[in-house]
């Protein structure tokens, strides 16, 4: 007697695995980053696209700590700083025959420095979590940058080291003398690094870290070592961060050990990781394109522009402290449920009133920096087109009309969009009960 069994039958799709939509998105940055030279040309343009390169590399290795790990570190410059003296003194031995290494490997260079040194470190860095974190990552960041100044030889001095990129053979034709081919080879290395680190936010090691993030006592319960967790995801990052140092010293060839290794720079970095949104993966990628137009072109308009940006800091940390990311992805939920209609001109209010708040703001701020830096040359300044007499009360009272204007109308403004904000999260919270239970 012969039995047969069913055997269940599964339905495979062919394309199931492949998710279009991530398809389109990774294409569609790609061609951002190869047509963006070809969109703006200028040499300040070229310039701030490559710098926005790597500084993209550099802010989503810094996420993988603050953002994926909640490691808040205030030493993150000293993995990027280190790895740019590395690959620029492998480019000066390359450039004398005594290592035979070509130009496009630089930046491998430099991540495997970042990497030893995050090795060497992070064992220690990573002992602790929380806040106690913090503080040995500023203590190893002040210790690193006050050593640089101990070893002229290694690190230059106040000088610092500098190099010539144009050394041995071409790489298919590419001599990388000019801008344009230093931008794509950062560009290249910016899309390979940004799937990368994307690919490992999938991976059970950055899956854990997210675990080690949000509850280290349940981890630990469930046998896993939050310590070691947290120590590779230190090292992958050192990894990349050391990577984004070889291509700054590429693109500036100059390394300088107080620029590069200071707080001031880890500070930057997670200033504007947080301003671009630590929470999503993105995030960083906007904080870095803000912060190359903070340091251009902002500092050319203004020698209070740290000040402006920490006011911006403190204003997002109290009323979006999930950054410019989350603001985006609220309002596409919003967009989602077909409601974003009703906050057109809302949005245009906050705009409008928002304009008198910044100019009588930044007309005070002006004229206090004018006292204080720019006395010398006499009470006038000139405000874009405006001339102010810091001497005279009237300049002063006219600012603080304008601000105090701009603030009543900004908080009319604010409350009426907070209402409606609210019954629009209501009407979209009721939808998505009334779909579940459908």
């Amino acid at each position: 007697m012969t039995s047969t069994t069913a055997v269940p039958t599964t339905q495979y799709y062919r394309f199931k695995p492949w998710n279009i939509g991530r398809f389109l998105i990774w294409s569609l940055f790609a061609i951002v980053l190869i047509i963006s030279p070809l969109v703006f040309k200028s040499s300040l343009a070229l310039t701030m696209l490559s710098q926005m390169g790597y500084l993209i590399i550099i802010c989503l290795s810094y996420n993988i700590l603050l953002g994926q790990g909640g490691m808040l570190s205030f030493g993150h410059a000293v993995y990027v700083g280190l790895g740019s003296f590395l690959a620029i003194h492998a480019m000066n031995m390359g450039g004398k025959g005594g290592l035979q290494i070509p130009l496009v490997a630089i930046p491998l260079v430099g991540g495997l420095a970042g990497m030893f040194f995050a090795i060497l470190l992070g064992f220690v860095t990573t002992k602790k979590s929380g806040t106690t974190f913090a503080m040995i990552t500023m203590g190893i960041g002040e210790l690193v940058a006050s050593m640089a100044l101990m070893f002229p030889s290694f690190f230059g001095g106040e000088g610092g080291i500098t190099t010539d990129r144009v050394y041995g053979p071409t790489f298919f034709g590419f001599n990388f003398g000019s801008q344009i081919q230093v931008y794509y080879l950062i560009a290249a290395y910016c899309f390979v690094c940004t799937a990368l680190m994307y690919a490992f936010t999938g991976t059970p090691l950055g899956r854990m870290l997210n675990a080690v993030r949000d509850n280290p006592e349940r981890v630990e319960f469930i046998g896993y070592n939050t310590q070691r967790v947290r120590y590779f995801a230190f090292i992958i990052a050192g990894f990349f961060a050391g990577i984004g140092g070889g291509l700054a010293s590429i693109n500036f060839e100059i390394v300088n050990a107080a620029d590069s290794l200071s707080a001031i720079r880890s500070g930057g970095y997670l200033l504007f990781t947080f301003l671009g949104g630590a929470v999503f993966f993105f995030g960083p990628i906007i904080g870095a394109v803000l912060l190359v137009f903070a340091s251009i072109l902002l500092s050319e308009l203004s020698k209070a522009w740290q000040l402006y940006f920490g006011l911006v800091f403190v204003f997002m940390v109290m009323f979006a402290p999930g950054g410019i990311a989350s603001l985006v992805m609220m309002n596409l939920r919003v967009a989602k449920f077909g409601k974003f209609d009703r906050f057109w001109l809302l949005y245009v209010a906050l705009a409008v009133a928002l304009v008198p708040v910044i100019v009588g703001a930044a007309a005070l701020i002006e004229m206090i920096y004018h006292i204080q830096l720019n006395a010398a040359m006499g009470p006038n300044l000139n405000f874009f087109g405006v001339t102010l007499d810091t001497s005279g009360m009237a300049s002063w009272l006219g600012a603080a009309a304008i601000l105090a204007a701009g603030l009543g109308a900004l908080e009319v403004a604010r409350r009426r969009f907070v209402r409606v904000w609210g019954q629009a999260q209501e009407e979209i919270e009721a939808e998505i009960k009334r779909r579940e239970a459908a």
